[in-house]
């Protein structure tokens, strides 16, 4: 292995102080983000409807076609869903970023 990869690898690893020095205040911010989403996202899925049918609705014959199911997308419950969706996946990007900055820095 060549030795000298090595540390020109190293070398360029080297990075400015304030940009190590801010890492703690990135990840305090990036957890409480998380908390507060995550607190957001708590009541939005207590503010949802429960579903009415046990998944039987096929098997009784029961119809499902309504005005309501037929303009399912443009209610409360789909906006609550699709934020549900959205903070879910926001909750996911942060919480890696978190632990991405976890791994770069290690507190020296």
């Amino acid at each position: 292995m060549n030795l000298n990869f090595v540390n020109n690898f190293s070398a360029a690893a080297v990075v400015e102080p304030w940009i190590s020095q801010s890492f703690p205040i990135v990840r305090m911010v990036l957890l409480i983000l998380i908390a507060v989403l995550s607190f957001v996202m708590i009541l939005t899925i207590l503010f949802q409807e429960g579903d009415d049918g046990s998944g039987m609705n096929a098997m009784t014959g029961a119809s499902a076609d309504t005005f309501y199911s037929k303009n399912k997308t443009q209610t409360l419950t789909a906006t609550l869903k699709r934020l549900t969706v959205v903070l879910a996946i926001v909750i996911a990007v942060l919480a890696v970023l978190f632990f991405v900055s976890v791994a770069i820095y290690n507190g020296n």
